[in-house]
């Protein structure tokens, strides 16, 4: 490797992510307004992912040289649509959006990661998503639709791809997050980035980013 990487997995409190560009020897740091789940404090920065951006690497300021982000997707997210004009929440979309854009909108190589957005959330934030995955394309026979906007960053090549033997399970087994019951932890259970999927962001873009050095 010819240089150590700085990097920053916005919203992210399991760290999953953050474990795999650690494991190859970068400088990854994860942000979230709660603690880490994972124990690992000394790389986990609990507060604002905005200001954590802004900011640069705590230790030293250091600018990030990839942001990787997961916003909040409640508002988001085209399953929660019919709540909109039920519930009149366009002012949370708004702000949804706002935070969303700012995600993007890091002037360094980033990724940022939802589910499918409904119309709405897709006016706002002004832009399509660049790749929609699933984890059946990373070793993980379950269904998840994931999309990805990207800026500077190639599309993820899948790294094991499962499809048929994934859609062969029942609809509740391969949607197992999908039928998670109420739960106080059902969203973030959720939220957790596939173990698969976190391993081939790591390897492809920390490699890309190097070679474009």
């Amino acid at each position: 490797m010819s240089r150590v990487l700085n990097v920053l997995i916005a919203c992210e409190e399991s760290g999953t992510v953050r474990r795999e560009f650690r494991a190859l020897g970068h400088s990854a740091w994860s942000c979230d307004l709660v603690p880490c789940s994972d124990g690992a404090k000394l790389f986990h920065i609990q507060g604002d992912a905005v200001e954590a951006i802004r900011k640069g690497r705590p230790t030293d300021g250091a600018k990030w040289d990839l942001i990787i982000a997961h916003p909040p997707c409640t508002r988001i997210t085209n399953t929660g649509v019919q709540w909109l004009k039920r519930r009149n929440l366009w002012s949370d979309l708004e702000e949804a959006c706002r935070l969303f854009k700012a995600m993007l909108d890091v002037g360094a190589a980033s990724a940022t990661e939802n589910p499918i957005p409904h119309k709405y959330a897709l006016a706002l934030i002004g832009r399509k998503y660049d790749q929609l995955i699933q984890p059946w394309m990373f070793g993980h026979m379950e269904t998840k639709a994931t999309c990805l906007w990207l800026n500077g960053l190639p599309k993820l090549v899948p790294t094991s791809n499962l499809k048929k033997e994934t859609m062969a399970l029942p609809e509740k087994v391969r949607g197992r997050l999908h039928h998670l019951p109420p739960s106080a932890d059902r969203a973030k259970l959720r939220s957790i980035t596939y173990p698969g999927i976190a391993k081939a962001m790591a390897s492809q873009w920390s490699a890309h980013i190097l070679n474009q050095s």
